[in-house]
């Protein structure tokens, strides 16, 4: 808010020249409060917002590492699954050959006789 004008009995005592000047010293202090005031709210806005992009690059990162952990375990689980799961079709395998052996040598066996 710059000031235009200077009261009557103020301007009579100090006089146009010196009531300009006091105008212009007057303005040129609110301009620069005003530009002081921007500045720092500037810096604080900026400060703050690299507090928050640091606390939530933090939490993506330890978000990261907690899924990466949670995955690794589910593959180690996967994979002692799968192993369990080809020990189990290896044993049927080997139960369904050998009946199949006994079978075969029991029907050759009685054609052989």
């Amino acid at each position: 808010m710059e000031i235009i004008a200077v009261p009557k009995p103020l301007r009579e005592k100090l006089g146009d020249e010196a009531s300009d000047s006091l105008i212009e010293l007057i303005n040129l202090a609110n301009r620069k409060t005003t530009e002081d005031v921007i500045s720092l709210s500037g810096e604080k806005y900026e400060r703050r917002l690299a507090e928050t992009a640091a606390r939530i690059d933090n939490r993506i990162t330890d978000e990261v590492a907690k899924l990466d952990r949670r995955i690794t375990e589910e593959v180690a689980k996967l994979d002692n699954r799968i192993t369990e799961v080809r020990a189990d079709i290896i044993k049927w395998m080997f139960i369904f050959w050998a009946g199949q052996i006994i079978v075969i040598i029991a029907i050759l066996s009685v054609f052989l006789k």
